[in-house]
């Protein structure tokens, strides 16, 4: 329903939405939660058969979306792991493999994947949950920092590998459900009655990958961070964008998240 723009760029393929419900089985001494839950049985296996994947983290749970032309590559690549359906009619239908063989070709091992540059600013992020029905009391709040409050663009000519701060605000409504992140300084000027949180409170820092516009295409970038952050059992909130890839990891486990990723471009692995 948007009107054709110069401003807008809409990528030329359609995406599906995968989500990832727990049977109640956990691998053994598994704590983590986040995209580093689910990088041994979803991520690592999807960029092993070169399917690119943009991830969307919520307070909720983790969305997966993957281009309508790689399901057939999918299926085949979790059906051995999972239990896998589509939604028909509001209905969940078992899918087989056999379902979308048609047209199916094994794909081509992937080329070694590009090691982006990690950044890691010293901003302290918060993520939220809203009542749905308190949305109205914060509705004029939110659209004034969604699309007013904003910095100027950020320039990559101006900027460093050490940033102190960063300006990011994420707001998803999926099925109802209501997920922010902002960092502290911005929860600031929201009533405190109505954003609520997990009981720990807790706060996290980011890691965000990437140092020119990373696009759609390219696969295995998820893959470089959840796997490294689910060996080491650190949770994780990862948002994908156009420009850049977003992992919010818990504040105290900054430093060590940093030297992992960073043995790890060193390993050039």
């Amino acid at each position: 329903e948007l009107p054709p723009s110069e401003f807008m760029q809409v990528a030329d393929s359609t995406w599906l939405v995968l989500s990832v419900v727990s049977n109640g089985r956990e691998p053994p001494g598994c704590q983590a939660t986040g995209v580093t839950k689910i990088a041994r049985s979803v991520i690592a296996p999807l960029a092993e058969h070169h399917v690119s994947v943009l991830m969307l983290s919520t307070y909720q749970t983790d969305f997966i979306l993957v281009r309508e032309r790689d399901l057939p590559v999918v299926i085949h690549t979790l059906a051995g792991e999972f239990d896998i359906y589509k939604e028909e009619g509001g209905e969940c239908v078992p899918v087989t493999c056999d379902d979308v063989s048609n047209g199916f070709l094994k794909p081509k091992p992937p080329a070694s994947p590009t090691l982006h540059p990690v950044q890691s600013p010293q901003t302290r992020f918060c993520v939220l949950t809203v009542a749905p029905d308190t949305l109205p009391a914060i509705a004029t709040m939110l659209i004034d920092v969604l699309f007013y409050s904003h910095g100027p663009p950020w320039d990559a000519a101006t900027s460093s590998q050490d940033l102190d701060s960063i300006t990011f605000f994420s707001f998803s409504l999926i099925e109802g459900y209501i997920s922010i992140v902002m960092d502290a300084e911005t929860q600031k000027r929201f009533p405190s009655d109505l954003l609520l949180t997990s009981s720990t409170g807790e706060l996290w820092r980011m890691v965000r990958i990437g140092g020119q516009p990373l696009g759609f295409d390219e696969c295995g970038i998820v893959a470089q961070i959840a796997e490294p952050l689910a060996a080491a059992d650190i949770s994780a909130y990862y948002i994908s964008t156009f420009n850049f890839d977003h992992a919010l990891v818990p504040e105290e486990g900054i430093a060590e998240v940093i030297q992992l990723l960073q043995q790890r471009q060193e390993s050039g692995t």
